[in-house]
């Protein structure tokens, strides 16, 4: 089979484009024929090393996939199902770049009826990372405010939609140029991401404090994330591996706040199989739709990594169609 893999870490141009054995499928696992598989940030953590992880060489790079079932011993899938994952190439799992993958029965999911396939695997990572940042790990309820910095990316448009819908209050910083966007996608709030004063105008919508500080952009200003949370409030880091931030412990103590780490190659089958029936939920009625996608090739798998390194997408997904 056609594949996009790694025998060693390293840059993009470690990446090879060529033919390897096809998979061998486990008593639990389902073969799966592969439509697409989009290029993640984090697929450039593992290819490079810089998110350590299990894994067998030749490593088929990629995470998340759409694709037909071709054989499966469960009863939950048949052969021509419409299936997506979104947890392969880590923890021992080769990843998604290839003609076929073999994916646990446990980690794939049924595509709704009607869902496009390209439009599904741009969408099913950073939906489902934004549903476990806000309610798994921020534990967003009714009638909370939440502030979302960099609210025009992939995973930070999918939490102002999520947050909208089970009804809290999305505050998203964004550039100027984007504020009409994270409106549409139901933003009550929007600020300049540049502002030297984020924290006086951040009080003047929430005079309390936000609930919930989601900050997608790594930059992950610890001072100023304490200062506007409410009592009780919660911090969700989410990106940023080479962030190093001062924190304000003082300020977080008075007000019983806490901060919380997440990184979704750690989350359990449970939460992401919830995760996954709330992005087929959001899919099928059209809420989430991706802001931009580019197809390539699956031999321009490098070239994909080089860009999500070196480029400023601007919200654009890179799909790589087998």
């Amino acid at each position: 089979m056609r594949a996009a893999y790694i025998e060693r870490l390293g840059p993009s141009e470690a990446i090879v484009y060529g033919e390897l054995p096809p998979p061998v499928c486990g008593p639990d696992d389902v073969l799966v024929e592969v439509l697409a598989t989009a290029v993640d940030p984090v697929d450039t953590f593992v290819r490079s090393g810089r998110y350590p992880t299990a894994m067998e060489f030749p490593f088929v790079i990629g995470r998340d996939l759409v694709g037909k079932v071709v054989e499966s011993r469960s009863p939950e899938f048949s052969p021509g199902d419409q299936v997506w994952c979104n947890s392969l190439g880590h923890q021992g799992r080769q990843g998604a770049a290839s003609e076929l993958a073999a994916v646990s029965v446990d980690r794939l999911y049924h595509l709704p009826d009607g869902v496009s396939p390209t439009e599904a695997v741009a969408l099913v990572h950073p939906a489902a990372t934004a549903y476990l940042a806000a309610f798994t790990h921020g534990d967003l309820r009714s009638g909370d405010t939440a502030l979302i910095a960099g609210a025009a990316g992939n995973v930070g448009s999918a939490l102002v939609t999520m947050i909208a819908r089970a009804g809290g209050t999305a505050i998203a910083t964004a550039h100027p140029d984007d504020h009409d966007y994270c409106r549409r996608m139901g933003a009550a709030h929007t600020i300049d991401y540049r502002t030297r004063n984020i924290v006086g105008e951040v009080s003047e919508i929430a005079a309390n404090g936000v609930d919930l500080y989601i900050d997608t952009s790594g930059r992950n200003n610890m001072v100023d994330a304490v200062e506007m949370l409410a009592v009780r409030g919660r911090v969700v880091i989410m990106a940023g591996t080479g962030s190093r931030t001062e924190l304000s412990t003082g300020a977080l103590y008075l007000k019983d706040g806490s901060i919380r780490g997440f990184v979704i190659s750690r989350a359990t089958t449970a939460q992401l199989r919830d995760a996954a029936a709330v992005v087929n939920r959001l899919l099928l009625d059209g809420a989430l739709r991706p802001r931009a996608v580019e197809i390539l090739p699956l031999a321009a798998a490098a070239e994909a990594h080089r860009r999500i390194e070196t480029e400023r997408l601007r919200g654009t997904r890179l799909v790589l169609e087998i």
